[in-house]
């Protein structure tokens, strides 16, 4: 029985943070657990940049990370021996981009789409102090969350069947619409899924280890590429929608509790079952 190098991703809203509170105390014992048995925790959430900087700090994380809903990936300098292809230096990161940059789909909304200006309002046209009272953040969590590259988040006002059509019309234009936990997110053909995918292929070909083994952990439906990615998937429960549906995932447990309560529970059941400190046998979970 050969060991394998295991993956964890990981979504954040609603996730490994409270849906309300934006905490991750529940999970920190298990986060510090899986840090020291060396398995990886990768963060796979729609936030920016910005706001991973002192979110990975607060977490103690020093791994690579993927922002925008799979937009982008940073990866420490030095995670691997060399710079993986098709990735570009960024600060102290390498940099893998998937999709056009923001200002592309600003201008895809204000001049294609004029029609249905009246039903949303987007990152880009809200101050810091409404997106607060839109989503909770404080005033410099709000300021974090505007400074976007990849996208633009909706806040859709308007009835089902226009957003419909106002999707439908986004797609014609070639647009990808992600229907997040508050936000729909305006981009292009990008998702978690993929984002995975190519980074745990860097995994496999930097370390020589083929058998690399990829848990991953989301509660929206923007997780849901992730999720059916992965080798084992992990529905947290959300205090405020049902489970979405996955069609391409037959490893899928659902966790009782919520947020990062629920996460810290299977992380540990999981763990439960590994096979020593470090490693986790896929055909004992």
């Amino acid at each position: 029985m050969s060991a394998k190098q295991t993956l964890i991703f990981s979504d954040l809203d609603g996730t490994l943070l409270d849906h309300y509170s934006y905490q991750s105390t529940a999970a920190q014992p298990t986060l510090k657990q899986l840090h020291d048995a060396k398995i990886p925790v990768i963060l796979n959430t729609s936030k920016t940049l910005a706001e991973l900087n002192i979110i990975r700090a607060e977490l103690e994380l020093e791994t690579p990370f993927i922002i925008e809903n799979g937009a982008a990936i940073y990866i420490p300098i030095n995670t691997f021996k060399t710079q993986p292809e098709d990735t570009e230096v960024f600060g102290n990161y390498w940099l893998k981009s998937f999709c056009s940059p923001r200002q592309h789909w600003l201008d895809l909304l204000s001049q294609q789409c004029e029609q249905f200006q009246p039903y949303y309002q987007g990152f880009s046209t809200l101050s810091s102090a409404e997106l607060c009272q839109v989503t909770g953040l404080d005033l410099a969590q709000a300021e974090r969350a505007k400074q976007r590259q990849y996208g633009e988040p909706v806040q859709w006002l308007g009835d089902e069947p226009t957003k419909k059509l106002f999707i439908e019309h986004l797609v014609e234009l070639g647009a990808s619409v992600v229907q997040g936990g508050r936000f729909m997110h305006i981009g292009g053909y990008c998702d978690k899924g993929q984002a995975l995918i190519w980074l745990t292929e860097q995994y496999r070909e930097h370390f020589a280890n083929n058998s690399v083994y990829t848990i991953a952990l989301g509660d929206g439906e923007n997780d849901i590429p992730m999720l059916e990615a992965a080798d084992i998937a992990v529905q947290i429960r959300s205090p405020v929608h049902d489970f979405p549906p996955l069609y391409q995932q037959y490893k899928t447990s659902q966790t009782e509790r919520y947020g990062p309560e629920g996460w810290a529970d299977a992380i540990q059941q999981l763990l439960t079952n590994q096979f020593d400190s470090h490693l986790i046998q896929p055909n004992l979970v």
